[in-house]
């Protein structure tokens, strides 16, 4: 499957599409409006920050409890009983003269249970695509969210001042009940991947599981670190040029759009195979070494949007994660992926600040550009031996179990 027509005619792609698409403006418009609602009530840049980018942290929580669930509750029911939780949540924080308490802790519930979303959405793609078309099908989901996010902060910015913020969140109600309704009527039923009960001990055991084996390892820390950083430098946009920050920042999705649209949908398979992931995730750090010499906008801007474009990487690295994992632990393997990557850029972006605070944020971008491209070298010859995805790990295989180039059965590898 390599065109977007082959993609858009697989039933099922539409309104997961549709559906994923309103849950992502729903979180934007929803998040543009209470972080207006916190800041106009506290006053404080940081509780307005954290309202906004906050659960994204919480999500490390759900991913070491409730990770378990993505393969083990029904696709289509989990995706349309998380959509109306996130409606009721949101109803909920439009409430005049809700305590600032009662809001982050309806907030990190709603980190918690986004790790649970991702898995189940993912999850099903691989489901409803042949595994050939999950690199192109996850690319245009990318790629509409991004969009997505360009659009709904700016309609966010015009509800919260038409609307008022509440009246913005109640619109980012209105839109997870309309991604519930999408799934449930284009979506089909399914029954879960994997046996038994979600528990917490469950999560962990799988967690351990996936991370046991060395192959899987290095490609969720090329997923989670070099990426992360590079966000680190993102997050200093504003102290960096607080006039230009919102340019800059939409000149980052701009190269993240062509990437996923390059790499998607153009990059030849025997291109992938061949070079991998590495070259992007060092074109995704090179770029912002130049913040150095504290370039000119017009350079800056050019900086950022070529960087960006090795993001999709992150397609690749899937697309790997996906050939050394177990159909029926593939939601969980892309949950973990996905809280693990947050929770990174979290952890990037204040590590930035700190360095930030102590040099100045031209200074600290380029550390943060450098430990990028460090890492990723340090990870390129592991993630390089493991030769193309099609003669790749075996996926149902136990964990540490790969299959031998000649054909002559299973060899067990280093999992130490």
């Amino acid at each position: 499957m390599r065109t977007y027509q082959e993609l858009f005619r697989t039933t099922e792609f539409k309104p997961l599409l549709a559906a994923t698409a309103a849950h992502v403006a729903a979180q934007t418009v929803s998040r543009m409006a209470l972080g207006t609602l916190v800041y106009d009530a506290t006053g404080s840049p940081l509780l307005a920050a954290l309202s906004m980018f906050g659960p994204l942290l919480a999500q490390m929580i759900g991913a070491s409890v409730l990770l378990s669930a993505t393969d083990r509750l029904p696709p289509r029911a989990a995706t349309i009983g998380l959509a109306l939780f996130f409606a009721a949540a949101t109803t909920g924080l439009s409430l005049p003269g809700l305590p600032m308490g009662a809001i982050f802790a309806i907030l990190s519930v709603q980190g918690m249970l986004g790790s649970v979303g991702g898995g189940v959405r993912y999850g099903l793609l691989t489901e409803i695509l042949p595994a050939q078309g999950y690199l192109l099908g996850r690319s245009v989901l990318n790629m509409c969210a991004g969009s997505l996010q360009i659009c709904g902060y700016a309609v966010g910015a015009v509800l919260v001042n038409v609307l008022t913020p509440r009246g913005a969140l109640l619109t980012g109600a209105g839109l997870f009940v309309v991604a519930a309704a999408v799934a449930r009527v284009g979506l089909a039923r399914r029954p879960p991947r994997a046996k038994g009960r979600p528990s917490a001990r469950e999560t962990w055991r799988t967690n351990a599981r996936l991370w046991a084996a060395k192959p899987r390892r290095r490609v969720y820390l090329a997923l989670w670190v070099p990426n992360g950083l590079v966000v680190g430098c993102e997050s200093l946009f504003v102290s960096y040029a607080p006039r230009h920050a919102g340019l800059l920042f939409a000149f980052v999705a701009m190269g993240m759009l062509a990437g996923d649209t390059l790499t998607g949908r153009f990059l030849p398979a025997h291109w992938r195979d061949r070079f991998g992931a590495p070259p992007l995730l060092l074109l995704l750090a090179a770029p912002y070494l130049i913040f150095v010499l504290h370039p000119a906008l017009p350079v800056a801007l050019a900086a950022v949007t070529v960087g960006s474009i090795g993001f999709s990487a992150n397609l690749l690295l899937q697309e790997r994660l996906m050939s050394l994992v177990p159909s029926e632990l593939r939601g969980h393997a892309l949950g973990l992926h996905s809280s693990g990557m947050f929770t990174m850029q979290g952890v990037a972006a204040a590590v930035a600040g700190g360095v930030a605070q102590l040099t100045s944020p031209s200074a600290a971008m380029t550390v943060m550009a450098a430990a990028s491209a460090a890492v990723t070298l340090a990870l390129t010859p592991g993630l390089r031996r493991m030769g193309p995805v099609a003669e790749g790990v075996l996926a149902g295989a136990d964990v540490g179990r790969e299959r031998t180039d000649t054909g002559k059965g299973l060899r067990s590898t280093d999992t130490a």
